[in-house]
């Protein structure tokens, strides 16, 4: 038997980034959009985005999620160049929603997928690998324009048994947050999942979008 969770990564259409006053969208050119908060500049202190928060209740609401009375940040400490403070600020101990689910018509039969938890993080950096892939490459670019960028996480519960689950419940949440206008359902890099995948008698496995 397969079970399968699934950790969705939701770039919010907000203007500004989660935690400064840097523009979401604007000119391409790598590493203009960017401040002393969203690269993590000593003496530089973060603000939460207003607007990303109503986004993520819209969310929440539509999940038929628990919303929590009041929420905390976390730093996910981590070294990688994509993020240059060496940390990710995330949530862990008190999430913006939990306790959800969303029916979804698999075609002949119904059932609930749970959602454990909604998060509100940060977006980390853009890697460019010149050259060739992660192993050929000759050298490495980073475009800190997208550090920062808003994202809502949803996490599900391992209610999924199969490819074909997964695939249907993510076109019906997507739906379901192009309908409440949080994201830009046209660009693919605005919705990305990690699969979590068990079978019986073996270890979890989980895999990267």
């Amino acid at each position: 038997m397969i079970k399968i969770g699934l950790e969705t990564h939701l770039q919010l259409m907000s203007k500004t980034k989660l935690f400064c006053g840097c523009p979401t969208t604007g000119s391409d050119e790598p590493n203009t959009r960017v401040c002393e908060t969203c690269l993590g500049m000593p003496g530089s202190k973060p603000r939460v985005n207003r607007s990303v928060i109503e986004m993520a209740i819209k969310i929440a609401k539509a999940l038929n999620c628990e919303i929590a009375d009041r929420i905390i940040f976390s730093r996910k400490s981590y070294f990688y160049p994509d993020m240059s403070k060496n940390f990710q600020i995330t949530q862990y101990e008190i999430p913006i929603a939990k306790n959800g689910w969303v029916e979804v018509d698999f075609g002949g039969y119904k059932k609930k997928i749970r959602i454990r938890r909604i998060n509100i993080e940060e977006d980390p950096a853009k890697i460019v690998h010149v050259g060739g892939g992660i192993t050929s490459a000759k050298y490495i670019l980073v475009d800190y324009n997208r550090s920062g960028l808003p994202l809502c996480e949803i996490v599900t519960e391992p209610d999924i048994e199969n490819p074909k689950e997964a695939r249907i419940f993510l076109q019906k949440i997507a739906n379901i947050f192009e309908y409440l206008g949080v994201y830009d359902f046209k660009s693919e890099a605005s919705m990305k999942s990690d699969v979590n995948v068990s079978v019986d008698g073996g270890n979890r496995v989980e895999m990267k979008n």
